[in-house]
């Protein structure tokens, strides 16, 4: 999952494992509180690193984290 602020929201875009695809869902958040919530569901790492790693893109304003998705997630997303 890719995320990033634009215009007072955080659009957060999925990608394929081939990393060119684009999923259809998209999504926009007001709070970036929600982008955590949705790594923490979506089986992100959640170590310190990884934690600091999504807290740091959200403080620049943008950045990624691999999702570990179940089959009804992705189907959801697809």
């Amino acid at each position: 999952m890719n995320f990033m602020f634009v215009q007072g929201g955080w659009y957060c875009q999925f990608l394929e494992p081939d990393l060119k695809t684009s999923l259809r869902r998209k999504l926009v958040y007001q709070d970036s509180q929600k982008i955590i919530e949705m790594a923490r569901r979506g089986g992100a790492d959640f170590t310190l690193a990884g934690r600091q790693g999504i807290e740091e893109g959200i403080a620049k304003g943008r950045g990624g984290v691999w999702l570990e998705l179940t089959g009804m997630q992705y189907g959801t997303l697809k």
